[in-house]
């Protein structure tokens, strides 16, 4: 079977609604919800624009809380599970990313809130929180192709693996969380960092 795809703004509750209608009428069943998306904006308590914060919890917060919540009936039948993708700056103190930080501690919460809410139900709830991974959102966020070398350049020393991670690791871990391998695992936090979780400054 093709995937299906269906493309919107997350943000827009008619998309999120059609998300979950077209999947399950597309394969009859769901079985696993990741929920991915998600955007990073610059800012500290000084100069983070109501706009700005509120585009990011849109984004980050309420729009997985909403697309859980109408995915969870459909979870509940397949005794499913639901992976989020939070981020170390849920777990971790970093300045100039304020309301990303507050939007991913909220996902972490979330995380272990549903997954006690759910487990009667035999559906586990999980996420992944990744340390900084070769993607765009950093340049979306406002990095040009110079000050973005210079972060990753960072990692040595800010990862103690001494590097960025890749997609492709977080989305073994995704899978892994997903799956019937993890079937006693439910509301945890896992970092895939590189071991940034466990740094302080010396």
């Amino acid at each position: 079977m093709p995937p299906l795809l269906v493309s919107g703004d997350l943000v827009d509750e008619a998309v999120v609604r059609r998300v979950v209608e077209e999947t399950v009428a597309y394969f009859g069943q769901l079985d696993v919800l990741v929920n991915s998306g998600g955007i990073l904006t610059m800012g500290t308590i000084e100069n983070t624009t109501l706009d700005d914060f509120d585009r990011v919890m849109n984004i980050n917060v309420r729009a997985i809380f909403y697309l859980t919540h109408l995915a969870v009936p459909h979870l509940i039948q397949t005794k499913g599970s639901i992976v989020n993708v939070s981020s170390v700056n849920g777990q971790r103190s970093f300045p100039g990313v304020m309301a990303y930080c507050m939007s991913k501690s909220a996902v972490d919460q979330m995380t272990r809130c549903a997954a006690l809410e759910l487990a009667s139900k035999q559906v586990r709830v999980n996420a992944v929180c990744p340390g900084v991974i070769i993607t765009d959102v950093h340049r979306r966020a406002g990095l040009n192709d110079e000050q973005y070398a210079q972060f990753l350049q960072r990692t040595q020393h800010t990862h103690a693996l001494g590097r960025p991670g890749t997609v492709d690791e977080v989305a073994r871990m995704i899978a892994f969380l997903a799956s019937d391998a993890a079937s006693f695992i439910t509301g945890v936090t896992v970092p895939v960092d590189g071991g940034r979780h466990a740094m302080c400054p010396r």
